[in-house]
């Protein structure tokens, strides 16, 4: 991993979002995990804990229940379930931004190998009908450049944000393989646009602000669809940007809620859960795949 040199030094290291402290005993706890799985809420990412439990068979001892590991910090919920960590990371960048750090860092510091990054969410669709699951091959920001953007000590540092074509191929191929089967339907893959908010940025026209015309934000989402644009969020851009900065391998994989080109309601609450559960199903298809192969 290319990574801070300074860490090196630093005998005493507190993760103070996740609640965890660098130790001989984190070593022990973390050092065979394989899969990081993000998400947006800790509801769901609860959810996905217990799911994943279930599909590669791990069993916790008689007595014993899923635990929020990181219920101290109260910023994050973070469950082990053997070799996969299930985790919120909130809403944006900023708020990735620093579970990925605290995240990586907990690998380094226990000795995790080739460990593979997800993050699982729902986002908004341009071309793709509601329920479409989207693999992102690139994460671009509202001007179309593939490029994380951060400032750092007054100057601003870029980081590219193309994903790994192998995993990304990977998953998508599962996706066809159980397409219309086993709760997962349509998966595509494309260049996902990263929004610095759910309103301007996304070019809604309900927020408590808006400056542009309803033919102007038409316009902006026909150019996303004319530049390969499959679906829009709000941390992509942070999330490919500091893994491939870090040399680590991650995907992310979200289901469309609504095409942004027919209109800006999403689907139905029922319909929503529903959805939610979509890529939960092709993450595990992958991981399951994985450790078969181990």
């Amino acid at each position: 991993m290319n990574l801070n040199r300074h860490l090196a030094v630093l005998e005493d290291d507190y993760l103070y979002h996740i609640s965890l402290e660098k130790s001989d005993r984190l070593r022990k706890a973390f050092s065979d995990v394989k899969f990081v799985c993000m998400g947006g809420s800790p509801k769901r990412m609860h959810q996905f804990a217990h799911y994943i439990k279930e599909e590669i068979g791990f069993q916790l001892p008689i007595g014993v229940a899923l635990q929020n590991i990181s219920e101290e910090s109260d910023r994050y919920a973070m469950y082990k379930i053997g070799p996969v960590i299930s985790v919120n990371h909130g809403i944006g960048c900023p708020s990735i931004s620093i579970l990925l750090n605290e995240l990586i860092k907990l690998i380094h510091y226990v000795g995790c190998k080739d460990v593979t990054f997800f993050r699982i969410g729902t986002c908004g669709g341009i071309g793709v009908e509601p329920g479409t699951i989207v693999v992102t091959s690139e994460a671009v920001d509202g001007m179309f450049r593939p490029e994380y953007r951060q400032i750092v000590l007054g100057k601003e540092q870029t980081r590219k944000t193309k994903c790994d074509e192998r995993l990304v191929q990977d998953i998508v191929d599962i996706g066809k393989k159980y397409e219309n089967k086993e709760g997962i339907d349509k998966v595509t893959s494309g260049k996902t646009l990263c929004a610095n908010d759910f309103y301007e940025g996304q070019g809604r026209l309900d927020g408590a602000f808006c400056h542009y015309t309803a033919d102007e934000k038409m316009e902006f989402l026909r150019k996303c669809n004319d530049n390969g644009i499959k679906n829009i969020e709000m941390e992509s851009l942070c999330f490919t940007g500091l893994l491939n900065y870090a040399n680590i391998r991650g995907a992310v994989i979200c289901v469309t809620l609504v095409d942004r080109l027919n209109g800006d309601q999403v689907v139905s609450h029922d319909l929503n859960l529903q959805f939610q559960e979509r890529p939960f199903k092709l993450v595990a298809k992958y991981i399951k795949q994985q450790l078969k192969k181990n």
